[in-house]
């Protein structure tokens, strides 16, 4: 089936919103360094900021003995200061596709972050949602990261974070739109590729460049804890495995996720991820390609058979001179075919970002629904303090 996409001319205008994505402007403070040394722009990370998070938050020539209290303690570190972020986030919109098509979400999204060192190779970070989409959310990614265990490249995190985290950080992209396939949920399924709890393994064989993550999580995401306390809803425990080659120019990978879970009567539903995914940088431009397929053996819960979905997200980011721009351009394509007809969703995003300071930045967003022909526009101020 042939999608045509009509031409739009559009003019945004924003009253006051505001919005800040998931840099952490307490790491600048600490270290007394710009957000740009990690960000290009904020939340994306350049190579030095992979490198920060994969040290657990922590910049290991800048560790001073006076930025700790030790009570003369050699095994206490306690931060000097407590390092503390805010993230205020909020849009104007314009859905076609909504019973409320004009929305001012401001604001949309409120977060207090906090991140940093622990002790030797061993950090933490967390930030709790006090305000999202009208709602407090609480806690999202909350872990403890455990550095180069026994003085191999070996990382532990243990806590809340996302399992899709190893392919695209859904909190670091730069545009309004989603990488859906991510979030899908099949029929009455539980799980999907977003917050769960459990522990996370990180390898790398510096030799050939591939590092592999190995995860083990509860599988039905993040509800409000049940009964007496209860995170998981069954006994099951959903694992993940990814691995992922460097080639120089690109670099490429593949997921594989499985899991069991199980409703009150005890019918069980067995699903499986697995997909390709890609990413190169060619000059100004970086591309990202995810593709994924998920089956569910009975995810109605009613004996109904097997239920069988495709996902795709395809990401450019255009920065025009690299690290230094104070513009970039996004374009994000969405497609999700699944026998689930609820899920089924295709969309086309343009994004436009402008830095205005390091920590300011504008962005103006079109996306197409190329399923019922329909338009969304985005207009908002991104900022960190």
């Amino acid at each position: 089936m042939k999608y045509h996409i009509h031409s739009l001319i559009i003019v945004l205008l924003l009253i006051t919103a505001a919005s800040q994505v998931d840099a952490i402007p307490a790491f600048a403070r600490r270290y007394k360094i710009s957000c740009s040394t990690c960000h290009a722009p904020f939340p994306k990370l350049k190579e030095y900021g992979d490198e920060f998070a994969g040290n657990g938050m922590i910049l290991k020539e800048e560790e001073k003995a006076r930025d700790y209290v030790s009570a003369g303690d050699d095994m206490l570190w306690l931060n000097r200061t407590m390092p503390i972020a805010v993230r205020f986030e909020a849009y104007g919109l314009y859905d076609e596709g909504s019973d409320i098509k004009k929305d001012l979400q401001s604001p949309y999204g409120i977060k207090l972050l906090s991140g940093g060192a622990l002790y030797k190779n061993i950090g933490y970070y967390f930030y709790f949602y006090m305000f999202e989409q009208g709602e407090v959310a609480g806690i999202e990614d909350a872990y403890v990261h455990f550095n180069d265990l026994f003085g191999i490249p070996l990382d532990i995190m243990v806590g809340q974070f996302q399992t899709s985290d190893p392919l695209m950080k859904r909190e670091l992209r730069l545009t309004y739109e989603d990488y859906m396939i991510y979030k899908a949920r099949t029929g009455l399924s539980a799980t999907n590729l977003t917050y769960d709890r459990g522990l996370m393994f990180l390898y790398t064989l510096e030799k050939t460049g591939t590092d592999l993550v190995a995860q083990i999580v509860n599988g039905n995401g993040k509800p409000e804890a049940g009964d007496n306390g209860k995170y998981d809803t069954d006994d099951h425990k959903n694992l993940g495995f990814r691995i992922n080659q460097d080639f120089g120019i690109f670099s490429a990978g593949v997921y594989l996720y499985t899991g069991t879970e199980a409703d009150t009567a005890g019918i069980e539903n067995d699903i499986r991820y697995w997909g390709p995914d890609l990413n190169t940088v060619l000059g100004p431009m970086e591309i990202t390609a995810q593709y994924l397929v998920r089956k569910d053996s009975d995810a109605r819960f009613d004996r109904g058979g097997e239920i069988e979905t495709h996902g795709t997200v395809l990401e450019l980011i255009f920065s025009p001179k690299l690290d230094k721009s104070r513009y970039f351009i996004t374009g994000l394509y969405n497609d999700i075919d699944s026998d689930d007809p609820v899920l089924n969703y295709r969309s086309a995003t343009l994004s436009a970002t402008w830095l205005t300071a390091r920590n300011l930045r504008l962005t103006v967003e079109i996306t197409r629904d190329l399923e019922h022909d329909k338009n969304r526009f985005v207009a908002g101020m991104v900022s960190g303090f």
